[in-house]
């Protein structure tokens, strides 16, 4: 049986991670009242939905809501509820929210359609104040990764790093 989560009101929709640069699992986590969901994600996943959200909030006019910013942190438990696969954006003018839907990775076949139908669903809403402070907070999860090297751009272990173009 798949996991499905629908918030029409979102008190928190928040990324982090956990584990030290270079090797950090990537979290997304929505709250409303009592219920909580942890999605296991990619960075780039989270770069993706920075980007679009950015794109949607520069065509409407400026959030006067913000959540607070403990709002914005991981709360236990952290356990995953799926790997994160595709990922659905959009937005209601009727509403004014922002609709992200959270899909679990799954097989496809040759053409790219699901093989199975029974995966893992989070479907939220938020107020463009709320996207708005999650794409702030997004960058800043982000950019506390590794450093990236001044001439290859490739990011920098905290062990060394072999340039491949200093060579």
């Amino acid at each position: 049986m798949s996991i499905f989560f629908e918030f029409d009101e979102v008190a928190a929709f928040t990324v982090g991670t956990i584990g030290r640069p270079g090797e950090r699992t990537f979290l997304l986590q929505a709250r409303a009242d009592e219920q909580r969901v942890t999605v296991k994600c990619e960075k780039q996943q989270t770069v993706a939905i920075v980007q679009y959200l950015r794109k949607v909030l520069a065509d409407l006019p400026p959030a006067e809501d913000r959540p607070m910013p403990g709002a914005l942190e991981l709360r236990d438990p952290l356990d995953a509820a799926f790997v994160l696969g595709p990922i659905g954006l959009g937005y209601d003018r009727a509403s004014d929210r922002v609709l992200i839907q959270l899909e679990e990775i799954g097989e496809v076949d040759d053409e790219g359609e699901p093989l199975d139908d029974d995966r893992g669903h989070v479907r939220l809403y938020l107020s463009r104040g709320q996207a708005a402070a999650f794409c702030d907070h997004a960058d800043g999860i982000v950019e506390a990764g590794r450093p990236p090297c001044q001439w290859c751009n490739l990011p920098i272990d905290p062990d060394g790093h072999v340039c491949p173009r200093m060579n």
